[in-house]
């Protein structure tokens, strides 16, 4: 899995794209909730970051109490609620390029058939959601922006461990 995400990114998806772009990658994939697209879009940036050292797109993600959350990819769904987003459909990709449709197959193999709550649960495990909510509580509300150098260095961290197995 690791492997092809790899090859994925090797195989050049190395223009910049803003956090929509993805979002759109992945909803052309199935429809999902926010939570789950929110959850993906973090590790699609983080990955990236950890196998390139390049910036996927320049939006950042927040500590939220559910997770990783990029605010304005949040206010343009929040009217769903918990309900589905709708997919997107081959036409709205013109403007997407193939490499970050790509790329977002290659962590939706990852990620994809987990829930938008199981990959709270997820993220909620790791180092870079923890270290940027420091010592608040669980339930406390956090706009603090998980920094790039910490997903870097702990998903390079998990890609080492995994190559070492």
């Amino acid at each position: 899995m690791l492997i092809h995400l790899i090859t994925c990114l090797k195989e050049g998806a190395s223009d910049m794209a803003d956090v929509f772009d993805m979002a759109k990658a992945f909803l052309s994939i199935e429809p999902m909730t926010n939570k789950k697209l929110q959850k993906l879009c973090y590790y699609a940036k983080a990955w990236y970051l950890a196998l390139t050292d390049e910036n996927l797109f320049d939006d950042d993600f927040q500590a939220w109490v559910h997770g990783p959350v990029n605010y304005d990819l949040y206010l343009k769904y929040k009217d769903r609620g918990f309900n589905k987003i709708s997919q997107v459909h081959e036409d709205e990709l013109e403007d997407v390029p193939e490499e970050f449709i790509d790329f977002s197959k290659t962590v939706y193999e990852a990620y994809g058939d987990l829930t938008g709550g199981e990959l709270e649960i997820l993220t909620h495990s790791e180092d870079p959601w923890m270290n940027a909510r420091g010592n608040k509580k669980h339930w406390e509300r956090s706009e603090a922006v998980i920094s790039e150098e910490d997903m870097k260095l702990f998903y390079r961290n998990v890609l080492s461990e995994s190559e070492a197995q």
